[in-house]
């Protein structure tokens, strides 16, 4: 996630009004400290039994954990413009995937506006 956190401004053009939360098994304690600690800026939602992450179609584990995890796209209007069930955050492909959700979500205003 600190790649995506690097790629922020570029991904979101410095904002545009949509809300990424990254759904993960981590406990609510673990997230907070990550979070701060690496200055994210995005929402962490835990899920340690892994409902969550499935309701947003991500594949759990042969023991049921979760598998990854899943990126939700909140658009400025407040609803849900997508989710990414597994985020592979290590390959680069994961934030080209997640540009151009972001750009159907809330397209970037044309020069002339």
């Amino acid at each position: 996630m600190q790649a995506y956190r690097d790629q922020y401004a570029s991904l979101f053009r410095g904002g545009r009004d949509v809300v990424l939360i990254a759904i993960s098994p981590d406990s609510p304690e673990a997230l907070q400290s990550w979070a701060r600690d690496a200055d994210f800026p995005f929402l962490f939602a835990s899920d340690p039994e892994g409902a969550t992450y499935a309701a947003f179609g991500g594949d759990p584990r042969e023991n049921g954990m979760p598998g990854g995890r899943a990126v939700i796209v909140v658009g400025p209007d407040g609803r849900i413009g997508g989710v990414i069930p597994r985020f592979r955050e290590v390959d680069p492909t994961a934030y080209e995937e997640l540009g151009t959700l972001i750009d159907r979500v809330a397209p970037a205003p044309d020069d002339g506006e």
